[in-house]
């Protein structure tokens, strides 16, 4: 039986990243997967694949509504391959589940295929597609297994009409009417491609705005840019069936005044969260707790009840984002090598990569507010930048909370284009605590979308932005 200082269950982000860590802190490391491509949900159906689309689709909108302003003319009709796009799209995915491969080779990590169950809290079994099992000793686990589309009780996913995110990634054809029920992440996300390729979509949202999780500015500002591009919204809607009829799919949902709704379409995107994923892991021989929602139970140092099985990323509290697993995988492996690192989850981002991006850090002035904290903001829009005017994205801002006393930055939110680039500069200012006045004291290069950040700092610090 081969004996190892680390298994890790499951091959996404987290799972891959604290296996590298592993290998790198001198361990003997395993990772176990059980599709045949390493790199999880992110890589394969998720976050890769999803922004292979949103490029492609964004230069075919650009094509045809765009170019002429840029003194760009095309002769004839510009169309869309949807089979190359998608063909592109998977060819994306290959090289980048490969680079996975690579690096596992590299750093000597060894790769099982099948599905890990524990058989106590020291040995998993690997069940293989052929039927057979391996059995591996591990000293201590990482479980890293991520997360799967969630649904509602009354809706049967057919995944032909009526399907989750890893459908709509490789769909046929162009919806003639998309609905999709969920304004979060994944169904703005996915509900611009398909707009973009000439889909009506109509997005029907639960609570009274979209992105409800994030600043209400931000809910409000992207609200109105997608309405802009004729996506429709209906708020405030209570979804209560989803039929299939044919090749028609007939959504019905009560309205804020308890009016019945029918919406029509022939593809219902279901993008209302994702879930745990433990199916298989036998986690109970392992003694291993796992909560009512169906998350793995952990302690501050991501244990779980048993003390040498570690949890991270979809299947534990908290955000479900891939560098948010990445850097749980990171602290668990920094931790079994005797290390004391750290990860201030008030300081993982947030991205919508929608056009205009969104993106996030920190409190939001709902949170403030709630909090009873005192706070001063600054707003700088992006059309006053010389960037933006030249590249045409006009939409969009860039809003700075600040403690009123302190001036210490509390929360950074941010519309517009590059925004999921841009953020990455208020999570430095606020893992090394800048205030406000700081990130206005810092040169920013000109033209940039950078500048926005600057101007609004700089109109947090006593209103003084300069170019508005």
């Amino acid at each position: 039986m081969s004996q190892y200082d680390v298994a890790i269950i499951g091959s996404g982000p987290g799972g891959y990243v604290a296996a590298i860590r592993c290998a790198q802190l001198g361990m003997k490391t395993a990772i176990i997967e059980k599709y045949s491509t390493l790199g999880g949900t992110c890589l394969n159906v998720g976050c890769i694949p999803s922004k292979a689309l949103l490029d492609s689709s964004h230069h075919f909108e650009d094509a045809v509504n765009h170019f002429d302003a840029h003194g760009i003319e095309i002769s004839g009709e510009v169309k869309v391959d949807l089979e190359k796009m998608i063909a592109r799209k998977q060819g994306v995915v290959d090289q980048t589940t490969k680079g996975i491969e690579f690096l596992m080779d590299k750093n000597k990590i060894e790769v099982f295929e099948g599905v890990g169950s524990f058989k106590d809290s020291t040995h998993i079994n690997i069940k293989k597609a052929d039927g057979s099992t391996d059995t591996i000793e591990a000293k201590n686990t990482i479980i890293a297994t991520g997360s799967k589309p969630s649904t509602l009780p009354f809706i049967k996913l057919d995944k032909e009409r009526i399907i989750t995110s890893t459908e709509a990634l490789k769909l046929k054809e162009v919806p003639k009417h998309l609905i999709i029920i969920g304004g979060g992440v994944i169904g703005l996300e996915l509900g611009q491609v398909y707009k973009r390729l000439g889909a009506d979509v109509t997005v029907v949202e639960y609570m009274d705005r979209i992105i409800p999780t994030m600043d209400g500015a931000l809910s409000k500002e992207l609200t109105k840019v997608l309405k802009k591009q004729k996506v429709k919204f209906a708020l405030s809607h209570k979804v209560k069936s989803v039929e299939r009829s044919g090749d028609a799919v007939i959504v019905k949902a009560d309205d804020k005044k308890g009016q019945e709704v029918e919406f029509k379409g022939d593809y219902c995107l279901v993008a209302v969260g994702r879930r745990p994923f433990t199916e298989g892991l036998n986690a109970e021989a392992a003694g291993v707790k796992i909560d009512e929602r169906g998350k793995i139970e952990v302690n501050d140092h991501l244990q779980t009840s048993t003390s040498n099985i570690y949890a991270i990323g979809d299947v534990i509290r908290g955000a479900m984002l891939a560098h948010k697993a990445e850097e749980e995988g990171t602290l668990v492996a920094e931790q079994l090598a005797g290390q004391k690192p750290h990860i201030d989850y008030n300081l993982i981002p947030g991205v919508v990569y929608t056009w205009p991006e969104v993106a996030a850090v920190g409190k939001t002035e709902e949170e403030l507010k709630e909090a009873g904290i005192a706070y001063k903001s600054g707003q700088f829009p992006m059309r006053a930048l010389g960037r933006s005017r030249a590249s045409m994205d006009l939409d969009g801002f860039v809003k700075i909370l600040a403690d009123k006393e302190t001036d210490e930055v509390l929360g950074v939110h941010m519309i517009g284009a590059r925004c999921a680039d841009l953020i990455a500069e208020a999570v430095t200012a606020m893992e090394f605590r800048a205030s406000a006045e700081d990130i206005s004291r810092m040169s920013h290069a000109h033209p940039t979308f950078a500048e926005a950040v600057k101007e609004a700092a700089l109109a947090a610090t006593e209103d003084r932005a300069l170019h508005v």
